[in-house]
């Protein structure tokens, strides 16, 4: 059973975990969902994180924050076996949360995203820190409602 977690204090977590340097985008979400909801998985789901930052390893693709989400949604709805119907529902929940999104922002890709910024300005860092959060706090919302659901 999944444990309760705040959607606040996950945005504020996720984001305070990028703001201080200790994990990137795709990083804080995951981390930040596994420790709030105290899914009993190893810190090995935060290294599969650390390639997505900056648009999938600095390509400027698919921004990191949304990319933790998914993962971050995988640990709790991802099917463990072949063939296992579960997929259905968890790729619907992934593509909820890249449509919410991209409704609120336009785009999901990092280039687009951070267009005109220079990398690790101020307002770059600002940015980021926002979406990690807000993708954290939507993902505990998607967590918190299906759980509320079964």
């Amino acid at each position: 059973m999944v444990k309760i977690a705040d959607p606040q204090m996950v945005e504020k977590k996720a984001g305070d975990l990028y703001r201080c340097g200790d994990f990137f985008c795709s990083e804080a979400v995951v981390k930040t969902i596994r420790d709030e909801f105290e899914l009993p998985l190893p810190d090995d789901v935060l290294a599969m994180a650390s390639g997505f930052p900056v648009g999938i390893g600095g390509a400027g693709c698919t921004c990191g924050a949304i990319s933790g989400g998914v993962l971050a949604l995988g640990m709790v709805f991802g099917r463990k076996t072949a063939g296992d119907p579960s997929v259905n529902k968890i790729m619907a929940l992934a593509k909820e949360l890249h449509d919410n999104f991209k409704s609120r922002h336009k785009s999901t890709c990092c280039r687009v995203l951070t267009k005109g910024m220079e990398k690790g300005s101020q307002e770059h860092m600002n940015q980021c820190v926002a979406f990690t959060g807000e993708v954290a706090a939507e993902t505990a919302k998607i967590i918190l409602r299906e759980r509320n659901n079964h």
